[in-house]
Parts: structure tokens; sequence; C-alpha cells
């Protein structure tokens, strides 16, 4: 079932059929972490995620995406605010939603990876680990996509 919260003239939804794929892909390819992002793989990541649009009266205003198995472990990724709508703590409220989403309650564990908006996630208890030197990652930076099989 999807949620919808309200405040102050913006909504946020998850429902995946508001999405503008469009914009959220102007956006995306330019980022930091998905510069030029194919936009296939965009959709192929909101495919396999929960989502969280974040919506002005006529536009999508920002997003957030949570890759998550609903039970033990939630991945906090694609976090972003247009830039024509910062500055209001639509940023924050968005956390807020996606924190308080009912299939998100209980986890046993929250990740997420964010070289400048420490800040931002910090009010909602994330933090660096105790000992990352426990946590390891597979970096593919010149393959945005799988292998081709064969």
């Amino acid at each position: 079932m999807d949620e919808v919260w309200c405040r102050d003239g913006f909504q946020v939804s998850t429902d995946p059929a508001r999405l503008d794929l469009d914009a959220m892909h102007r956006f995306l390819r330019t980022a930091y972490w998905s510069e030029n992002i194919p936009r296939d793989l965009v959709e192929r990541a909101v495919a396999g995620s929960l989502n969280f649009g974040l919506y002005g009266a006529r536009d999508q205003a920002g997003y957030a995406r949570v890759v998550t198995d609903r039970a033990t472990f939630a991945w906090i990724c694609d976090v972003f605010v247009l830039e024509e709508y910062r500055g209001r703590g639509l940023g924050h409220w968005l956390m807020a939603c996606v924190m308080a989403h009912p299939d998100l309650q209980g986890l046993r564990r929250w990740m997420l990876s964010t070289a400048d908006a420490q800040d931002l996630y910090r009010p909602f208890g994330f933090e660096v680990p105790d000992d990352p030197g426990r946590l390891m990652a597979r970096k593919m930076p010149d393959s945005p996509l799988a292998p081709e099989r064969r």
C-alpha cells in the first residue's frame, strides 16, 4: 500500500507511478554519487526499491530511495531535493517520512553513504560505525552495468 505524507503544500508519496523519471535522471546523472548514470539504470534501481517522491504543487521536488528486505536491513540512497526547493527543511522532512514508513520499522540495520550530508542524517541516529573496518565494499567505477551474459 502506498503511503502519503503532507506538509505546507508538499507531499511525500511512495507511489512509484507518480515519479518523474526524466527529472530524476537529469539530477542523478550530475550527482557525485551517480555521475553519468544511464536512464535505464535509474529505471531498474527504482523498480527494485522502496521509493519516496517529494512533490510540490506542480512537479517533483526531490527523492529518496531505500533498498530493503523490509525485515532486517535498509540502505538509503539517491536522496536529493532540487535546488529551487532547498532551504525549506524538505530534506529533513523527506528523511523523517522515510524513517516513519511502516514497512521499515524494527529493522536491525540501516546504512547509507554520504560525502557531504552528515548533518542531514545525524538527527535520525546515523553515525560513523564504531568499527568501520568491518565494512567492506566492492566498487565497479568503470562499469555502471553488469557484464553481459552469454
